[in-house]
């Protein structure tokens, strides 16, 4: 039986190794640990965001999804510019 998650490229490791972490339901729920030359060639970035296949324990499908990357660090660049303002007045 596959199953399919939101996969995120974590690091890549002495130029070798990528960690992806799985996700589902907005929460991390397994860690793979690849050899970076399996990542597609796109999305060798740290923060890429893959659609990946999951059958018996093993990742067999991975495709970039560059839209989702960039939605995603867009979101995380807003949270920090949100952050990194000062309070006004009102807000405190």
């Amino acid at each position: 039986m596959s199953e399919t998650y939101d996969a995120v490229l974590d690091r890549i490791v002495d130029g070798e190794h990528a960690t992806l972490l799985l996700e589902a339901d907005g929460a991390v729920v397994d860690e793979y640990v690849i050899d970076v030359l399996e990542v597609p060639e796109d999305g060798r970035h740290e923060g890429a965001v893959f659609r990946a296949t999951v059958e018996d324990a093993t990742l067999t499908d991975l495709s970039y999804q560059p839209d989702e990357t960039t939605d995603r660090k867009k979101s995380a660049q807003d949270r920090l510019d949100r952050l990194s303002r000062p309070l006004s007045d009102d807000e405190s």
